[in-house]
């Protein structure tokens, strides 16, 4: 059942490098099938399995011989291991369906996030609409709907504290859908973890990605509230639990 659940997600997170890839280019998730994007061949299906045909072909493209961007193993792996990890942690539920309903929203919102620094509403807002669903069906509808309230608030505020300061926006308006999103899944107590957790790893990545480097340079947020987010549902309880008088 391990190794099922983990080829299962590895299928997934292909589809999601679909998303990945097509998305912000505004190309059809449906057609054309898969294609090498150097030269443009169509990719048989044999060369498509996850995470294999990409150690066998070596990262490199059958037809042209282009190097495979590593991201593409890195994606299915990491859904696989999600699949994994969420039955391990919850069995066949409802709310197992609901961590993997999360990560597949998470995973390519961060690798879009990463490329172009824009999360596309067409992945947060159903996102939000799932998040505020399994609550009601969870029967935690309140705790739902003030995460996100409060996830958007927080991230609202220093949307605009940013501008204030800085004169430009220090956030974007798709972190905060983002965080609506991610506060809809996790409630409104967790969403402090989210936020610590995003704030500190994702100022870590600053210090090291601007060291020596004198040009301004840009964080992506999306990745760190995701990694938030991912901690917080899985070790929220525990982590309120600890901190709690």
């Amino acid at each position: 059942m391990a190794a099922f659940l983990f080829i299962l997600g590895t299928a997934f997170g292909s589809f999601l490098n679909v998303l990945i890839f097509r998305l912000p280019k505004g190309i059809s998730i449906v057609s054309p099938r898969s294609f090498c994007p150097s030269c443009g061949k169509n990719i048989p299906w044999y060369d498509n399995i996850p995470i294999l045909s990409y150690i066998l072909l070596r990262g490199k493209c059958r037809n042209c011989g282009a190097r495979i961007s590593i991201r593409y193993p890195v994606v299915e792996g990491l859904t696989g291991v999600l699949f994994l990890t969420g039955y391990l942690l919850y069995g066949f539920s409802l709310q197992y369906i609901e961590f993997l309903v999360l990560v597949l929203f998470l995973i390519p919102i961060s690798f879009i996030d990463l490329d172009t620094m824009l999360i596309p509403d067409v992945l947060s807002i159903p996102g939000l609409m799932f998040g505020l669903l399994f609550a009601l069906l969870r029967g935690r509808i309140m705790d739902g709907v003030s995460g996100a309230l409060a996830g958007a608030s927080i991230i609202a505020l220093l949307y605009f504290v940013g501008r204030l300061i800085y004169k430009k926006e220090a956030m974007g308006v798709g972190d905060i859908q983002l965080a609506a999103l991610i506060g809809a899944f996790t409630g409104w107590k967790s969403m402090f973890f989210v936020l610590f957790i995003a704030s500190f790893t994702g100022a870590v990545y600053g210090l090291i990605a601007v060291r020596g480097k004198k040009e301004e340079n840009i964080v992506p947020f999306a990745p760190f509230l995701s990694l938030g987010a991912v901690v917080a549902y899985i070790w929220g309880k525990h982590l309120l639990y600890f901190f709690s008088p």
